[in-house]
């Protein structure tokens, strides 16, 4: 079978994407790109090559004892003022953005988190899909979603931003897209978790959906990246493992707006900075049923793609602090609410993760914990829609009678023929 190169559609999807990224570039150049966290990032690879404290104050000043950075904390926003919450192996493998300057740095952030991206999209086709595509309906599709992805929120903050939560993402996402029988599957998912703990959460859904061997690989991947660390920058180890690691608010205030999890939500709601055991309390209650509903979403639909979604939404939710930058997962979700024909509800997370209505109330300080109780939806968009799709999907399962799969996560025989335990599945 052959396909032709040049659609109409295909035409189509390359002028919108040639026109949203023009649209952004003028964006961009009409209002600051402050690329603080790019910024960040280099500094801790200075420090790590200088043998300083990656997590020091003084890390972030432009005196005699900042690591030839020229970073001025004065000048950085909120996101880059307190430090980074990173393990030290991430410090370790942020050593290379000081083989550039810093406005090459700047350009390679950008070109490198749009070519990310991309590849996010793709990633998010083939885990919705697993079916082989037209190249041609897969290359306008993904164009298109290149398009629009770009104004999602969390993409473009993230750009914006110099953030790597794009790549954080490509790498889980691209492991767990894999099949089960896949040499090394889990060790991407452990390295990630080894840049920042949020991913983690993935290794106890393949140990719950009977993939031992997976879960064991990204467990000894991620223990390995904590040997490296404390290999290289024992002290740093040290004070990350057994100090740091407890300092949710180090990035910055965790009731702030970019705070987009469930402590954030609760702080604001309950007017307090720190919701303490209520807190604890209803984390291990999300965490024990998205890891639930995922694992039955997994085991009884052979539905890897809401499997995958509901863990990642759970994740995103139980750590303390998920800044709005963090929620790129909106990006396969949407993938997968359009691949289902839900075009309602995926216009109304689009517009979810487009509005940036937490930018219309206070965002941080103390006026962000007075906001009644009306603006509440304004200020927590993400953790509450993230909230609403868990419980929905929970729903239907406790009312799904056995054998049934869940109206959420339905996956037709075509798109995968093997449940995760290697029995045949058949249609509902």
């Amino acid at each position: 079978m052959t396909y032709r190169t040049v659609t109409s559609r295909s035409l189509i999807a390359v002028g919108a994407l040639v026109l949203s990224l023009a649209a952004f570039a003028a964006v961009c150049v009409t209002r600051p790109v402050p690329l603080a966290d790019t910024r960040v990032y280099r500094a801790e690879g200075a420090a790590v090559l200088g043998g300083t404290d990656p997590y020091g104050t003084e890390l972030y000043g432009t005196g005699p004892h900042a690591p030839g950075t020229g970073i001025d904390a004065s000048r950085l926003d909120a996101s880059g003022l307190d430090g980074t919450a990173y393990p030290p192996f991430a410090a370790i493998l942020f050593v290379p953005t000081t083989w550039l300057s810093a406005d090459a740095l700047k350009v390679a952030f950008v070109l490198g988190n749009l070519a990310l991206l991309a590849l996010l999209v793709r990633l998010s086709l083939r885990l919705v899909t697993r079916t082989v595509v037209p190249p041609p309906a897969a290359a306008g599709a993904a164009a298109v979603a290149v398009a629009l992805g770009l104004w999602l929120e969390p993409v473009a903050r993230t750009i914006l931003l110099g953030e790597i939560t794009l790549a954080l993402a490509c790498l889980v996402l691209w492991d767990l897209a894999r099949p089960d029988h896949a040499l090394g599957k889990g060790f991407a998912l452990g390295i990630a978790a080894g840049i920042t703990l949020t991913p983690a959460l993935f290794i106890a859904y393949l140990l719950l959906t009977s993939r031992v061997r997976q879960g064991l690989t990204a467990l000894a991947a991620l223990t390995g990246t904590v040997l490296l660390g404390m290999l290289v920058l024992p002290y740093a180890s040290d004070e990350f493992w057994t100090s740091r690691v407890f300092e949710t608010d180090r990035t910055g205030a965790a009731w702030a707006a970019g705070n987009q999890s469930l402590h954030g939500l609760l702080a604001r709601l309950l007017h307090t900075p720190d919701p303490g055991a209520v807190w604890a309390a209803l984390a291990l209650l999300t965490a024990a049923a998205g890891l639930w509903t995922a694992r039955r979403a997994v085991v009884r639909a052979g539905s890897e793609t809401w499997g995958v979604l509901l863990t990642a939404l759970t994740a995103l939710l139980v750590t303390p602090v998920s800044w709005s930058h963090e929620w790129v997962w909106c990006v396969p979700l949407l993938a997968a609410l359009l691949a289902e024909g839900r075009l309602r509800t995926a216009a109304l997370a689009g517009a979810v993760w487009t509005a940036r209505s937490f930018w219309a109330v206070p965002y941080e300080g103390e006026p962000a914990l007075r906001l009644p109780w009306w603006q509440q939806p304004l200020i927590s968009p993400y953790a509450l829609c993230a909230l609403a799709l868990l419980a929905h999907a929970a729903w239907h399962r406790t009312r799904a009678p056995a054998g049934d799969g869940p109206p959420l996560p339905r996956e037709t025989p075509a798109a995968t023929d093997r449940s995760p335990r290697g029995r045949p599945l058949t249609p509902r």
